[in-house]
């Protein structure tokens, strides 16, 4: 890991945002990069999104998605997103960056004389928010992407899990990867992914401080671990770029890093891979960076925790908000080094999504650049973190 500096601290002085992103007026719920972290999405607690453009810190788009807090957004695709309120809503939006030029840019702080405009909604799901627990969505299959698969809270039973398809919206499945009913309480936090052999894998965290991991073969869903690392209840958890294992965090002072089983066996696994007492409860939103060496938690205590994937030891702490953080988000790493001339002839000859990441990481020399496009670069490549917090702002730090 660099040792360099983090957020701009020097000398030994405490580390500094780059930049605060002012506009909600209640606590910010959720953070989100997308568009090659050219764009940011925040929602707070009166279901308003803002759009922020990180090449100038402004905001782009500004709407009340949902008539209740927000609890979970992110991008799908180069011109879809999804957000999940307390209303009992989840939708699917349109927004290229052509559709953000009808909306408003009238920040939640400021007062509108008119109602902001919305985007396109192409979709819309009713569901239960009664658990706090946010969506996760998955590709309906390895191959196809324009299809995908939505995991929530069921809607009557509080420790089950309902599997939608979208864009039909039919329920596929039904899954209780607790166990028996009301043994675990709610379903706090769920993951939905494929495993690199095409089997899709459901993580779930609940209400007693128990994890699950099942995955569907055969036709039915198997349990393949479980552990119980918490004494209270899991706020997130976050699966690892490989798929390999995947982080919780809680209520209580424990972060614990475990296990994805990717086939059933005899025996159900219940043990983790590692865990610590970090001595601080209430860390949530815990996000593992695209890189895989460095995750963070945003504290109740006002601080954003830094820590080493592969130790899980802490390497650094953000602080600037007074009030609690709520949500955290690291942008994706994006190289700035050409690939060597044999990798290149290599890349040239592969699929389309290879041939893409290589235009990405041919960026020009900054001699040859006009403003905007250095402007545009510098969003793409920072090692943004952001933090979103009670006190209704957003903290941009340069991580790394």
């Amino acid at each position: 890991m660099a040792s360099g500096s983090v957020g701009g601290g020097v000398n030994g002085l405490p580390a500094q945002p780059k930049s605060i992103l002012r506009g909600h007026k209640t606590q910010v719920h959720a953070t989100t990069f997308i568009r090659n972290n050219e764009r940011l999405l925040t929602g707070d607690s009166e279901g308003f999104i803002v759009v922020w453009d990180l090449t100038i810190m402004r905001p782009k788009a500004v709407w009340q998605a949902h008539t209740n807090a927000i609890l979970g957004i992110t991008g799908w695709g180069k011109d879809r997103i999804i957000s999940h309120g307390r209303d009992n809503k989840l939708i699917i939006w349109k927004l290229s960056e052509e559709d953000e030029t009808q909306l408003s840019t009238t920040l939640p702080l400021d007062p509108s004389p008119e109602s902001r405009p919305q985007p396109w909604i192409l979709h819309m799901l009713e569901v239960n928010t009664m658990n706090f627990c946010s969506f996760s969505y998955c590709p309906a299959s390895c191959e196809e992407k324009e299809e995908i698969l939505v995991a929530v809270p069921n809607t009557l039973a509080s420790e089950a899990i309902d599997i939608f398809h979208l864009p039909s919206q039919q329920r596929l499945h039904t899954v209780t990867p607790g166990g028996p009913k009301g043994k675990n309480g709610m379903v706090m936090a769920v993951s939905l992914f494929y495993h690199y052999d095409n089997t899709i894998i459901l993580v779930a965290g609940f209400e007693n401080g128990l994890c699950a991991v099942s995955l569907f073969l055969n036709k039915k869903w198997t349990i393949t671990y479980q552990n119980s690392s918490h004494t209270q209840p899991i706020l997130s958890l976050n699966i690892s770029p490989a798929k390999e294992y995947f982080f919780t965090s809680g209520a209580d002072a424990t972060i614990a890093k475990h296990p994805i089983p990717s086939s059933p066996s005899t025996t159900i696994i219940t043990e983790p891979l590692k865990k610590i007492n970090t001595k601080h409860s209430g860390q949530q939103s815990l996000v593992i960076r695209s890189d895989n060496l460095i995750f963070a938690t945003a504290g109740w205590d006002s601080k954003i925790r830094i820590y080493s994937v592969k130790s899980l030891k802490e390497v650094a702490v953000l602080k600037w908000h007074q009030v609690g953080c709520y949500a955290a988000a690291f942008s994706d790493i994006i190289s700035t080094s050409p690939p060597p001339q044999s990798q290149q002839d290599t890349t040239a000859s592969s699929s389309a999504g290879a041939s893409e990441s290589r235009e990405m990481i041919q960026i020009p020399k900054l001699v040859e650049m006009t403003v905007k496009g250095k402007r545009i670069q510098q969003a793409k490549t920072a090692h943004w973190i952001a933090v979103g917090s009670k006190d209704g702002k957003v903290s941009l730090w340069d991580v790394f």
